[in-house]
C-alpha cells in the first residue's frame, strides 16, 4: 500500500511540516512544495534536455497566468482499450491520493499534479505511428516548476520509503545552473513534405457532404495529415520556443514520451474547473486573416456572417450549453459569438461558465464534452463510426482532450489541435474542418491548409506566409 504526505514550504525553509508514517517499511508518496526565486519556465525546459529529454512535459495557458513544467516519472497511469478510460484514470488517482493531508495553503497549481491526455478514439485501430501513447495517459513528475501569477514554485515528488529529497534537489539546481548557457535555435529546416493523399481526402469529403444532404447525419469533422521529413533530428525546444514566439494566445504544451513529442498550440479549451467553477469555451467556424487591417476586418465580418459557419458554431455551443447545464447549477454566456483573431486564422467564439452540481469532477466533465461537435460532429456517436469508416489516418492525441489536473480536482484541459507528433527526423501534423451540407472539398482543403500553417512555421517551413 502506498500512503501520502505532503508539505509546503515556503521560501526554501528546510523545516516542513510533512509528517513521517507510523509505520516502518511502507512506501509513502511525498509531495514537498516550495516557493523559489525566478525561474525562466522555457529555459527550464531547455535545460533539461540532458537529464530528462523524453520524460519532459510543457504547458502555458493564454494569458501565461499558469506555466508548468514537469520533469521525470514519480508516477504514471496508463489505460488502453477501455471505454471507461476517463473512470479508470481518476479512481487510480483517487486510490493512490485518498489518505493525503491536503495543504489547503499550497497554491493552485503546485504540489502533485498529473499531466496527460487521451486518444481522440480508443476503437479507432491504431497505427505505429502513436505507439509510444496509450488511449490514457498521466504522469506524476518528480520534478514540478508551476509559474503562478508570476510567482515560482518547485514541487518534488517521489514515492519511496524514506523521505528525502536530497538527489531531486541537486538534481534540479544542475538544471537551473545551465539555464543561462547558449541554446541554439534554428528558425528554418529544410524538409521533404508529403501529403497523404489529398485527393482522396476530398473525395471523403463529398462523400460525406452527401451523407449529410440526405439527413443520415448533420456535421462530420475530418482531419487529414502531412508529413515531414528533416534532415537533422528536430528540436523540439526549437520548435516550442517557435510556438511561444509565434502564438502568444494559444494553450501552448509538449508531451514527451520515450521517442516521442506530441507538442502545439492550441487556440481552444475544452473545460477547467477551480473549485465549483467550471469554463469551457465553444470554438468553430474559421476564416483567414487579412493581409491589412480592413482586409482582416472586412474578414471578420464576412465570418460573422456567413451562414454556414454560424450554422457550424451554434451546433458546438447547443451541445457544450445542454452538457453544462446538466452538470451545472447555473451556466452563463453570451448570445452571439465574438472573434477570436490567431496569428493565422481567426475564429467564431463563445464562451461558456457555470457552477458545478456536487460531486461533478473534472474528468467527468471532460468525458461529457469529448468530443464537442468542433473536433467529431454532430450526433457524436454518428460522427465518430463516419470519422472512423472514412478518415485517412490514426488521430491518435490529434483533438483530443490534454492537460492536468491535481489532488483537489483543480485543473484544466485543452483540445489538441494545431499541433504535431515529432519522431526523430520525422513530424506529423494534423489539422482538420467541420463538414456541413453545403461544404465544397477544394474550400475544405483550403482551410486545413491554413491551420497547418502554426506547427509549419514553427518547424520552419513558412517564413512571412510563404
Amino acid at each position: 500500500m502506498v500512503s501520502i504526505q505532503q508539505g509546503y514550504i515556503k521560501n526554501q525553509d528546510r523545516k516542513s511540516n510533512i509528517q513521517t508514517s507510523d509505520e516502518k517499511n511502507k512506501s509513502i508518496l511525498i509531495s514537498r512544495v516550495m516557493e523559489t526565486t525566478p525561474i525562466d519556465p522555457v529555459a527550464f525546459f531547455l535545460a533539461s534536455k540532458k537529464s530528462f529529454e523524453g520524460e519532459r512535459t510543457f504547458w502555458s495557458n493564454p494569458t501565461n497566468t499558469i506555466i508548468l513544467v514537469g520533469l521525470g516519472r514519480a508516477f504514471d497511469i496508463n489505460v488502453n482499450n477501455s471505454e471507461d478510460r476517463f473512470k479508470e484514470v481518476e479512481t487510480k488517482w483517487k486510490n493512490l491520493t485518498q489518505d493525503m493531508n491536503v495543504d489547503q495553503h499550497s497554491p493552485y497549481g503546485t504540489g502533485p499534479i498529473l499531466f496527460g491526455g487521451f486518444s481522440f478514439d480508443p476503437l479507432r485501430e491504431k497505427t505505429e505511428l502513436w505507439s509510444d501513447f496509450s488511449d490514457a495517459s498521466f504522469i506524476l513528475p518528480s520534478i514540478l516548476l508551476s509559474v503562478i501569477d508570476g510567482k515560482c514554485y518547485l514541487t518534488y515528488n517521489k514515492i519511496d520509503i524514506h523521505i528525502d529529497f536530497t538527489a531531486l534537489e541537486q538534481l534540479q539546481e544542475e538544471i537551473v545552473s545551465e539555464i543561462d548557457e547558449a541554446i541554439e535555435t534554428t528558425t528554418h529546416h529544410d524538409y521533404l513534405k508529403s501529403e497523404i493523399d489529398p485527393n482522396r481526402w476530398m473525395d471523403s469529403v463529398a462523400e460525406v457532404t452527401e451523407d449529410i444532404r440526405q439527413g443520415q447525419i448533420s456535421k462530420v469533422v475530418l482531419a487529414r495529415e502531412i508529413e515531414l521529413k528533416f534532415k537533422d533530428k528536430i528540436m523540439t525546444e526549437a520548435v516550442l520556443l517557435n510556438l511561444k514566439e509565434e502564438q502568444p494566445m494559444s494553450y501552448l504544451f509538449a508531451f514527451e514520451s520515450g521517442q516521442s513529442c506530441f507538442i502545439g498550440a492550441s487556440p481552444e479549451r475544452l473545460v477547467k474547473k477551480k473549485g465549483d467553477e467550471i469554463k469551457s469555451t465553444c470554438l468553430a467556424g474559421s476564416i483567414a486573416r487579412g493581409s491589412t487591417m480592413d482586409d482582416d476586418e472586412e474578414l471578420g465580418k464576412q465570418l460573422l456572417m456567413d451562414e454556414k459557419n454560424i450554422f457550424e458554431h451554434e451546433v458546438v455551443v447547443s451541445m457544450i450549453k445542454a452538457e453544462m447545464q446538466e452538470a451545472c447549477e447555473t451556466i452563463l454566456s453570451p448570445d452571439s459569438p465574438q472573434l477570436l483573431k490567431m496569428r493565422d486564422i481567426q475564429h467564431l467564439y463563445t464562451p461558456i461558465s457555470g457552477t458545478a452540481k456536487p460531486k461533478v469532477t473534472l474528468l467527468s466533465m471532460v468525458q461529457k464534452l469529448h468530443p464537442t461537435p468542433a473536433l467529431g460532429g454532430f450526433p457524436k456517436e454518428a460522427a465518430l463510426e463516419k470519422i472512423r469508416n472514412v478518415e485517412l489516418l490514426d488521430r491518435g492525441w490529434y483533438a483530443s482532450p490534454i492537460g492536468w489536473f491535481d489532488v483537489r480536482d483543480n485543473g484544466e484541459f485543452a483540445v489538441a489541435i494545431r499541433s504535431g507528433l515529432l519522431k526523430g527526423k520525422e513530424a506529423s501534423l494534423f489539422a482538420g474542418c467541420g463538414i456541413v451540407s453545403d461544404s465544397k472539398p477544394e474550400s475544405e482543403y483550403n482551410e486545413t491548409n491554413i491551420k497547418f500553417k502554426p506547427m509549419l512555421t514553427a518547424l520552419g517551413g513558412i517564413k512571412d506566409g510563404k
